[in-house]
């Protein structure tokens, strides 16, 4: 009996509960370490449309905290008896960091422009339909980045073949990219409704429910783009 107790613990589902809440926990707390620098310094800047480019800068450090995030969360166990989040978040940052900047900076500098125009689109003179647009390619290059996100934080390509898979994706698996949608949705109204640091603060649940709506973007990516 003592055998058949020692091979079972750790895989009851409480156990699978609190190693699920030990991972978040956790993944959260290195995610806020990582990004420390960049949050803090948008929580110093004020919200004068003219800080908006120190403001990208500060996002800049968010993207390879994002990425080994989402590593540390695929790779979690759920098995109590073996659980290594912390070294499954220093793998991810370690192996990611590099590629996840290479494609967030470029989306963080287009989407700050986006930003600058819509913030003093009253002096462009253009009609509103364009300020329309503009939102739209917004959250459509925020989708694409969740995509990209993803994808070059499971899998090792080449930056431009992860933005091409990412482009590919985000009409391919429309369900996947409506969640995404979906999640940056309940992001937004935490933020506006409530405070951005509640936001923050819920970053690894947010990435968890992320990952289980990509799962067909992992799974096509892993049977027909690897080897």
């Amino acid at each position: 009996m003592s055998t058949v107790n020692t091979l079972g613990f750790g895989t009851g589902p409480l156990s699978r509960a609190a190693a699920l809440l030990h991972t978040l926990l956790t993944v959260e707390a290195l995610f806020l370490a990582t990004a420390a620098p960049g949050l803090a310094g948008l929580l110093a800047l004020g919200p004068d449309p003219a800080n908006l480019p120190l403001a990208a800068v500060c996002v800049l450090p968010l993207g390879p905290a994002v990425s080994a995030a989402l590593y540390a969360l695929h790779h979690r166990s759920r098995d109590l008896t073996d659980l290594h989040p912390a070294r499954a978040f220093r793998r991810g940052l370690r192996l990611n960091a590099w590629p996840a900047l290479r494609l967030w900076a470029p989306l963080s500098a287009w989407l700050t422009v986006i930003v600058f125009t819509l913030t003093h689109f009253a002096a462009t003179g253009l009609p509103v339909w364009w300020a329309m647009l503009l939102g739209v390619i917004g959250v459509a290059c925020l989708l694409w980045g969740a995509h990209a996100l993803v994808i070059t934080s499971l899998f090792t390509f080449r930056a431009r073949d992860t933005a091409r898979l990412a482009a590919y994706f985000l009409l391919r698996r429309r369900r996947v990219t409506l969640a995404a949608a979906s999640l940056l949705g309940l992001a937004a109204g935490l933020t506006v409704v409530l405070t951005e640091a509640l936001t923050v603060l819920l970053t690894a649940p947010l990435l968890l429910s992320l990952l289980q709506s990509s799962r067909p973007v992992i799974v096509e990516t892993q049977e027909d783009f690897t080897a």
